[in-house]
């Protein structure tokens, strides 16, 4: 779902990073934001949203305040993971850099409106490839990416780098040299999307803070609040009743439609214009969690299977073969061989 300029937003918490690094830089936050028409009472409430315009007009005042062409890159180390709300809770308890990117791709909405993230693989390397869907300014694309590649070092090694780092704007005057400082890799601009480039085993190696259990709660809580957001998205609609109704085996057509308030007919309309189906976004949802699920140890396989809403083990094993081309307990013996091989 695409937005223009006017109406894409972003989460509100991303501005109690500017004003830290206007603080920070020895400029009155207050004064700025309230130059700008931004009230500094904001919140990490996924629900309280910035017009991307408005950010723009922010950091315009931002660059000025403290003549600093680079602010936006300054701006990137004062992000905090929780002010992605729980998106950032559970790129936190990630299993790998791998896992914190693909949480990014399927959960990036509740952090912004004004682009897609998508993820691609090939044998050596992996790309993270932003697409934009709206005009945020300079300065927005170097903080999230800059903050992305800071998170990933804290999150695993100090020395992690990306390969290859492309901005969509031009370059600054200045030069590149900021970008490289902190990058510590080559850096391109005025390309047609923000890329990132990794090498593939350093994304696979185990993260010391992973936690498989909250980063599942952070999940289903961010599709919650990207359904709150996207009320008249009838796929986000549906996924968040399929994943609230699989524990009590009452997930069904009829049931997610009588729980949005329409018929199933009327239900089954509105999905096929969104070239979707109720069957196809039940079993795209359960395989999700059921790899999530099978990654947290404590849950043995017959509580999966409930836990997604099969009716016993041997129809849960069959789908998840479907899934991965691996049973339940080859799945686990390759993942626990995988972490101990890395």
């Amino acid at each position: 779902m695409e937005s223009s300029g006017n109406s894409a937003t972003t989460i509100g918490g991303y501005a109690m990073a500017i004003a830290k690094a206007l603080e920070a830089s020895g400029i009155d936050s207050r004064t700025v934001f309230h130059a700008s028409g931004i009230p500094l009472a904001l919140t990490n409430d996924p629900l309280k949203r910035l017009p991307v315009d408005t950010v723009t007009r922010l950091f315009k005042s931002c660059v000025q305040a403290t003549n600093n062409p680079y602010f936006g890159l300054t701006v990137a180390k004062y992000i905090h993971i929780s002010n992605l709300h729980a998106l950032g809770h559970a790129l936190a308890a990630s299993n790998t850099l791998f896992e914190f990117c693909r949480r990014l791709e399927r959960y990036f909405r509740l952090v912004s409106e004004a682009a897609r993230i998508t993820l691609s693989e090939a044998d050596e390397t992996v790309d993270l490839t932003i697409d934009l869907l709206a005009a945020p300014c300079g300065e927005t694309q170097d903080a999230f990416v800059g903050f992305m590649v800071l998170a990933m070092r804290q999150l695993g090694e100090a020395a992690f780098n990306p390969l290859r780092v492309e901005f969509h704007h031009a370059e600054p005057t200045g030069g590149a040299r900021p970008y490289e400082a902190l990058f510590r890799a080559p850096v391109a601009f005025a390309q047609p999307r923000i890329l990132l480039r990794f090498c593939r085993s350093d994304l696979l190696r185990p993260l010391a803070g992973s936690c498989p259990e909250l980063a599942q709660l952070n999940d289903n809580l961010a599709t919650r609040y990207i359904a709150r957001l996207d009320k008249d998205d009838v796929v986000s609609q549906v996924k968040q009743a399929i994943v609230e109704r699989l524990p009590n085996g009452e997930c069904t057509r009829d049931n997610v439609a009588k729980a949005l308030n329409m018929s199933p007919t009327a239900l089954q309309f509105k999905l096929a214009k969104r070239d979707a189906t109720f069957h196809d976004l039940m079993d795209g949802t359960r395989k999700k969690l059921a790899c999530s699920y099978m990654q947290q140890t404590a849950l043995s396989v017959t509580e999966i299977t409930f836990l997604l809403g099969f009716n016993d083990t041997s129809n849960f094993a069959r789908a998840f073969k479907r899934w991965t081309g691996l049973s339940p307990t080859e799945y686990r013996a390759d993942q626990s061989h995988r972490a101990t091989a890395a």
